[in-house]
């Protein structure tokens, strides 16, 4: 992520740590942080610390229910035919009832289940976390900041806030993952409200490998597909459904969904709406 105003750069403050096998950053302006307030960075500093610990514990929670690489947690406890799904929290049953949802609503392209008939709710559990840790930024009084999780973007508010400027998402080409095949503008001000492009999520094999069900025995049509929403669960799925649904799963987002799309062959094709060609 980077802001798209140079003004915006050297006021920008951030911060990581690694959760659900990925690397999420924060990203806020100073400004957004209180920082006129004070005459040197140690109260923003703070702040900041504070924010994202705030954001570290809604994905820290999630992962300790929600992880099939966690032999301890409520999903593998249900992969072991330890707990059936009627006697799981009602989390667990939400986020189900969810997923199946967009299983229904995009034929099949998008499941809860893996091949081998074990539930798996991660196609849905990081956008839901990246969603969860946008509103507990949003308590805290904070309008204006980036969310980054391996790749998948939720902003709110402009890297320069009262500016109007936008953030700018870069989408790493998958045969080169040292360049970029597109930007994609996010945010703005208000973005979140107005129904503005305030999310963007990415799936494929490029770089986690074939890691997403397909139908057919020919795997994925597409390599990469990243979408860009107002909303980062749907903006994920609708990523995943596509990879695995091919080009049918995708004109039926963007005939359904307020979407845009950019999809790579694998020949290194582009198929893209107008949003990302602009």
């Amino acid at each position: 992520m980077q802001p798209t105003s140079e003004l915006g750069r050297a006021a920008l403050k951030a911060r990581t740590f690694s959760s659900m096998g990925t690397v999420v950053s924060l990203t806020v302006p100073a400004r957004s942080l209180g920082a006129a307030a004070v005459p040197d960075d140690t109260g923003t500093g703070r702040c900041l610390d504070a924010a994202t610990s705030a954001v570290e514990r809604v994905f820290a929670g999630l992962d300790e229910t929600f992880s099939l690489y966690r032999p301890d947690s409520e999903a593998s406890r249900l992969a072991s035919g330890e707990l059936s799904l009627r006697e799981a929290s009602a989390a667990m049953r939400e986020r189900y009832a969810d997923a199946h949802g967009w299983r229904l609503t995009t034929e099949g392209a998008f499941s809860p289940e893996r091949p081998d008939g074990v539930l798996d709710l991660s196609g849905i559990i990081k956008g839901y976390a990246i969603a969860r840790a946008g509103e507990a930024l949003r308590s805290r009084g904070i309008t204006d900041w980036c969310l980054n999780a391996g790749g998948d973007v939720l902003v709110m508010g402009s890297p320069v806030p009262g500016s109007g400027a936008s953030w700018a998402a870069g989408v790493v080409d998958p045969q080169d993952r040292s360049a970029l095949l597109s930007a994609f503008e996010l945010g703005g001000p208000s973005g979140a409200e107005t129904g503005t492009r305030c999310a963007l999520a990415t799936s494929g094999s490029a770089e986690r490998g074939e890691h997403i069900w397909t139908a057919g025995t020919r795997g994925a049509e597409f390599v990469q597909v990243s979408v860009a929403a107002a909303d980062i669960v749907m903006a994920d799925v609708l990523a995943t459904a596509i990879v695995a649904g091919g080009t049918a799963m995708l004109h039926r987002a963007t005939d359904h969904w307020d979407v845009d799309v950019l999809a790579v062959r694998r020949d290194g094709e582009l198929l893209a709406t107008p949003g990302f060609r602009a």
